[in-house]
Order: C-alpha cells, then sequence, then structure tokens
C-alpha cells in the first residue's frame, strides 16, 4: 500500500523550492510554499510565473498556490499529505525548521528533505521518530521542470511505505523518473558528476600547463562521451564555483578514508583564486568563458587562462577522428597517444573507474547509477553502458597494467566470466553478486 498524496507543501521559494512548487500545481494539486516572510513568498511566486520558462504556465495553476511565511503561517501545512523542505543546504536551519513542520504536521504525512548531499542520517539526528519514521530524501534536479531525475533516498528508520509513495506520486504524476540511492554524502548524481567535475578541474589544470587548452578539453568531454555540449568547464561555470566549493568541502569532511574522491575534494589553486575575487562562473558574467558585447551589437566569446590571469579570444576546435569516439580516445591505436587521449583517460576513464567501485554503497545496483547519470546530468550513457560500449575488459586490462585495483564491480563482471554489464538488447543487467536480472521499466 501507497501514501495517498493529495495537497503538498514546499518549504522555501528559490530556485529549486520554486520549480517543485511549480511542478505541482501544474498537475492539478494545492500547494502552499512557504518562505521566511510573507514578501519572500510573494516575490517567489512572482518569480514562479515570470520565469524563463515559466514554472507556473497558467492562471490556473497560479491559482493553487498559497504563499505564506514560516513564523505566520506554518498552519497552512496542517493538511497537506507531503511537505517538501528545500532552504538553504545548512544543516542547523534545516533541522531547525523540520522541527517546527513535525509540531504541527498530520499523522501518516511525508515529510522530505530536498537536499543535494547532506546525508539523511545527519539532518534527522534529534529529531523525532515519528519525524524519521516519515522522512526522506526527494532530491530534484536544476531545472526542475526539464531534468527528469528525483533521487529518493530512506533513512534507516524511514518507513516501508514511504518511498513508494513518493516514487508513485513523482513518477506517476509529476513524470519525474524515481532513482534509488542509499543514504551517503551526495548520493548518485552528484557524487559520480561532481567525481568527473572535480578531478577534470585537477588534471584540466596539469594538461593546461603542458599545452591542452579550455576549448579542446570540452570538446573531449561533450560529444565523443555522450554528455552535453557544456563539457566539463562549461558545466562548472553554469553551476558556479562557489558551489563546487561547497561540494568539495562536503565531500571532504564525509567520505570516507581511502575513497579515491579525497584526492579532489577540493579546489586547485587557480580556481581557489579565482572563487577568492568573484569570477564563479555565469552568475557573475564569467567564469571559464564570458561573452562580450561589441560595439556593433555583436557578441564575442573570451576564455579564461588561470596561468597567466587574462582572458584570450575563444578558439574553435575541429578533433580528429579519432578522438570523436569514446572508444578510440580512451583506446588509441597510437603506441604514442597525444595529450587528448591523455586527459580523456585520466578524467572519463577514472571517473568511470570510481563508479564501478560504488556498488553497493550509493545504489544496490548498476542501473540506478546508470539512470541518475543520463536523467540529472543528461549523460547519453550511464558509466556502466558507456564501460559495455568501450569494452569492460579493456578496462580490466590496462588497471592491471598500472597495478591498480579493481573496482567492485568490474571484479563482479571479471568473476561472472561476463563480457559486459548488460546483456539481451539491455534488458538484463549483471547484479552485485555476480546474477543476472531484469533491468526495472523506467
Amino acid at each position: 500500500m501507497t501514501r495517498k498524496i493529495n495537497k503538498v507543501a514546499v518549504l522555501g521559494g528559490g530556485t529549486m523550492g520554486g520549480g517543485i512548487a511549480g511542478l505541482v500545481a501544474q498537475t492539478g494539486h494545492q500547494v502552499v510554499l512557504l518562505e521566511i516572510n510573507r514578501e519572500a513568498a510573494a516575490a517567489a511566486k512572482a518569480r514562479m510565473v515570470s520565469g524563463r520558462p515559466p514554472a507556473l504556465e497558467t492562471p490556473e495553476a497560479a491559482d493553487r498556490v498559497t504563499v505564506g511565511s514560516f513564523d505566520d503561517d506554518m498552519g497552512l501545512i496542517a493538511d497537506c499529505d507531503w511537505i517538501c523542505e528545500a532552504v538553504v543546504e545548512d544543516l542547523e536551519i534545516k533541522r531547525s525548521l523540520l522541527a517546527r513542520v513535525e509540531a504541527v504536521r498530520k499523522d501518516g504525512s511525508i515529510v522530505s528533505t530536498n537536499t543535494s548531499g547532506i546525508r539523511l542520517a545527519d539532518i534527522t539526528q534529534c529529531l523525532p521518530e515519528r519525524l524519521a519514521r516519515d522522512m526522506a530524501v526527494t532530491h530534484f534536479f536544476n531545472p526542475v521542470k526539464v531534468m527528469r531525475l528525483v533521487e529518493l533516498v530512506p533513512g534507516v528508520d524511514t518507513a516501508d511505505d514511504v518511498i513508494p509513495s513518493l516514487a508513485a506520486f513523482c513518477g506517476g504524476v509529476l513524470g519525474k523518473g524515481p532513482v534509488y540511492a542509499k543514504d551517503t554524502v551526495n548520493f548518485i548524481g552528484n557524487r559520480i558528476g561532481c567525481y568527473w567535475m572535480l578531478s577534470g578541474l585537477h588534471i584540466g589544470g596539469e594538461m593546461a600547463a603542458r599545452g591542452l587548452n579550455t576549448e579542446t578539453m570540452d570538446a573531449l568531454m561533450s560529444a565523443p562521451v555522450g554528455i552535453p555540449p557544456t563539457g566539463l568547464y562549461g558545466l562548472i561555470d553554469l553551476v558556479g564555483l562557489d558551489v563546487m566549493d561547497l561540494v568539495a568541502r562536503n565531500l571532504a569532511a564525509n567520505l570516507a578514508p581511502g575513497d579515491g574522491g579525497l584526492k579532489y575534494a577540493t579546489l586547485p589553486p587557480a580556481e581557489a583564486q579565482m572563487l577568492a575575487r568573484g569570477q564563479l562562473g555565469r552568475k557573475t558574467g564569467g567564469g571559464f568563458y564570458k561573452m562580450i558585447k561589441n560595439d556593433d551589437g555583436s557578441r564575442t566569446k573570451e576564455t579564461f587562462e588561470p596561468a597567466t590571469n587574462s582572458w584570450r579570444p575563444a578558439v574553435e576546435v575541429t578533433l580528429a577522428e579519432d578522438l570523436t569516439r569514446a572508444e578510440t580516445l580512451l583506446f588509441p591505436a597510437s603506441p604514442s597517444p597525444g595529450l587528448e587521449s591523455e586527459f580523456a583517460t585520466k578524467v572519463l576513464g577514472g571517473t568511470l573507474a570510481y563508479a564501478a567501485g560504488l556498488v553497493p554503497e550509493i545504489a544496490d545496483d548498476i542501473v540506478n547509477i546508470d539512470r541518475a547519470m543520463r536523467w540529472g546530468f543528461a549523460w547519453k550513457e550511464g558509466p556502466f553502458q558507456l564501460m559495455d560500449r568501450i569494452g569492460p575488459a579493456k578496462l580490466i586490462a590496462r588497471l592491471k597494467d598500472k597495478g591498480k585495483p579493481l573496482p567492485k564491480m568490474l571484479q563482479v563482471l571479471r568473476h561472472a566470466g561476463a563480457p559486459s554489464f548488460y546483456r539481451n538488447d539491455g534488458t538484463e543487467f549483471l547484479g552485485v553478486d555476480g546474477a543476472w536480472a531484469k533491468v526495472p521499466a523506467e
């Protein structure tokens, strides 16, 4: 049995909270949107109407959203079936607000947090047992209206019907793709995606010192490997170096000793200097790239060179044929591959190996990991699907040649004598126990 969700409350009217509230209202459900004060709540609703694209597309949808403040209108959530907290990523603020929620919510209501990386166990610590039983993580990805992914994460005390109830509503009503994650730092998408991004910054800085330019690195980390055209540096510009710094700090504080991500759980010196002077990315007018408006009204793209602390005209990049496919990019025929293949092998190859070692730590199976990266980061293929295309045997041989230990799922694959992680046209997947199972319907 699942719990019925009709009326929803969203706490926090920022980018994520407004997106979630708008999505629910568009499906015909009543929404309570609370903010720090009524003025902030009204402004949040106005942004939902005027945004590009708008979170609220019709006057009828806007009428379904009732706004209020945490101090004066918390009683409005008393009859809500699902209460989604989406305030700033601050542990104490979340705990304080959730304690106030617990005081007024009805029995059987579901409470969730939209945290992007704080463990649920840390949030519910010292909160009442009743709340812990009814609580989970619902991590939507930005922009909420566009990205399919919602990560659902139970805690050790979460009742058995909470996650199925959220999956039924988020999937069946809101049209999202639920992925089931474990309660670990950064969950699935951000654990792997931020490893890729942070390792890319560190390795990219080393490669830049050897002559590989930013545009080429972005070209390599996009179409050839099934990643959106923003590539690596373009995506970091979109996210912001301030956010990446917070992510890195969270990882540094919470990853287990020996985790491969600890090596990259900080901004490199050049990016730390950019952060210090407020050069964060698109939100500040430029990070690694910026657009300059010329006198004639045209626009010119420029690229930042951290080594010289200066801007230069961006260059167009045309990759050689053997660099346009993941198979030959990571495993070139030449005995002396260039900087391009070295960069891709270290960044993407390293990310694939890292992902292969995270089952069952962050998810029970490879399907949830692949879906998280496809639906949350818009990768064409998830890590295990990409390894199947490249050839897992090649990855195993390379790791053995370099004297590196095999990650968990590559060990499982080798012991099972399987040539790939998926078989029968992708309808079956290799489990962590070495047995084959049917891929659940999306």
